[in-house]
């Protein structure tokens, strides 16, 4: 590619999707945790994905899922996959993109993966200091 689109649009981001996910199928980390939830209907999915990131980026209304409960329901998905999810969409956006669009695309990406993990694997009790056994109120006699 010879030159960079310098805007979104819904062909650009069919560009984006299409050339991200086949990244995503040939990658040994993150192409097995898809294809197993994808199960080949990569058509259907890829459409999906053009149809969510138009209602990210363009404000289309076009996407009508729920991706928190999507991701509930993958059995393998890791919290260390965002990060490498990231790199790959970002790699991708950059490569087909100007640097302000490419821009745009991974702030939308990066606020999107961190709240799929705080949804997925954020418990708050795990982030509360220890109480002793005893506590000082302050108080003295």
């Amino acid at each position: 590619m010879s030159e960079k689109f310098d805007r979104i649009s819904p062909e650009t981001i069919h560009t984006l999707v299409h050339s991200f996910y086949g990244r995503i199928r040939a990658d040994g980390v993150l192409g097995p945790v898809f294809e197993e939830v994808v199960q080949g209907r990569w058509d259907s999915h890829l459409e999906t994905m053009v149809s969510f990131w138009s209602s990210v980026m363009l404000a289309t209304g076009s996407y009508k899922g729920n991706p928190m409960r999507k991701h509930m329901e993958v059995p393998s998905i890791r919290q260390e996959h965002f990060a490498r999810w990231l790199l790959i969409f970002g790699e991708t956006a950059r490569t087909l993109f100007e640097d302000r669009q490419a821009g745009a695309f991974e702030e939308k990406a990066g606020r999107i993966a961190e709240s799929l993990q705080l949804g997925l694997f954020y418990r708050p009790e795990d982030h509360m200091p220890a109480r002793s056994a005893k506590v000082d109120s302050g108080f003295r006699k």
